[in-house]
């Protein structure tokens, strides 16, 4: 009987090293293939200009959003590392996801970015590369290490094309730079089919529900006009009640002004640092807020932070807070 129980233990460990390296084999074919079918490519991004003589291998990405995109392209193969979630990655990613190590649960120390050996550091944000998102890709740039930051994310590198387009051109350069851009364009198409799908079903709204998108605690944060939350709740039939300009998606407000304007409703943003169940508390212990259409009724919408960032959930996010606000015209 121990025999027969050694031999089976034997067997299922063969097993896991054979499935293990045909999971290697697999990824490094992906890697060749890609290589093989390769097009140099310049992209000047962000005040830094780079040749691409061949896709990236080692790829460590430092948010969300980016790592989104690789796994929304197919490039998880390509991935060794990433980091700082903001909240839950997109169901249809989470088992690719399991695939690549995290390797910080913020941004990474550079001892820690530099010993997962990447070729290419892709951010979503100024912050993951420094202050300013410049000098860092620089320094990195000085150590033959590539880097991707997106136009939109920074003001001194945006280009006059709106908000859409940013997130379209960032999934474009990534598809041409690691070789795919064929599946760029397919993503991209798919995105723009969902908005179109939910513009048909939500049709023409007069007028659109009045709403205030809260991102912090007090003194109280909001969104610009010119954000691209901003973007996906028009696009969703809301209204935002603070119409201020802005540089920068956030804005501060004061409270008075929140109640005076009397929101309809209230979306709460979900993230790993601030959960909505925490704001919701907010709204509804103050004495002061019970004026507050949207308290009254309990009218809250919680939606994940990610959907409030440049990526590929640009469409759910319009098509959740639509559903949210006209649950009628979805049924």
């Amino acid at each position: 009987m121990k025999r027969h129980r050694y031999i089976n233990i034997l067997i299922t460990c063969l097993l896991v090293v054979l499935v293990a390296c045909q999971m290697q084999v697999k990824n490094t074919n992906s890697k060749q293939l890609a290589a093989s079918n390769f097009n140099p490519i310049i992209i000047e991004n962000c005040g830094i200009t780079i040749t691409y003589k061949q896709p990236p291998k080692r790829v460590v990405t430092l948010n969300q959003p980016a790592t989104e995109i690789m796994l929304a392209l197919g490039l998880e193969a390509h991935m060794v590392g990433t980091a700082y979630l903001d909240d839950r990655i997109l169901p249809e990613y989470q088992k690719s996801y399991t695939q690549v190590p995290v390797i910080a649960q913020k941004y990474p120390s550079q001892e820690v970015l530099l010993g997962a050996e990447p070729d290419f550091v892709y951010g979503s944000f100024p912050g993951a590369f420094g202050k300013d998102g410049i000098s860092g890709r620089k320094d990195l740039l000085s150590l033959g290490i590539n880097s991707y930051l997106p136009e939109g994310a920074i003001e001194v590198c945006q280009r006059k094309r709106g908000l859409l387009e940013n997130i379209y051109s960032e999934i474009r350069d990534i598809g041409n730079i690691f070789g795919v851009s064929d599946r760029a364009l397919k993503l991209i198409a798919s995105i723009q089919q969902e908005l179109e799908d939910t513009q048909k079903k939500l049709g023409k709204v007069n007028p659109p529900k009045r709403v205030f998108w809260y991102a912090s605690e007090s003194p109280p944060y909001t969104i610009t006009v010119d954000s691209l939350p901003n973007l996906i709740l028009e696009s969703a039939g809301g209204q935002n009640i603070f119409q201020q300009k802005a540089n920068g998606t956030y804005i501060t407000v004061n409270w008075e002004d929140v109640i005076n304007r009397n929101p309809e409703i209230i979306i709460l943003s979900e993230a790993s640092w601030s959960p909505a169940k925490m704001q919701r508390q907010l709204f509804q212990s103050n004495p002061a807020y019970a004026k507050i259409a949207a308290v009254q009724k309990d009218k809250f919408v919680v939606i994940d932070y990610s959907y409030s960032t440049s990526g590929v959930r640009i469409a759910k996010g319009v098509r959740t807070l639509a559903q949210a606000f006209y649950p009628e015209k979805f049924k």
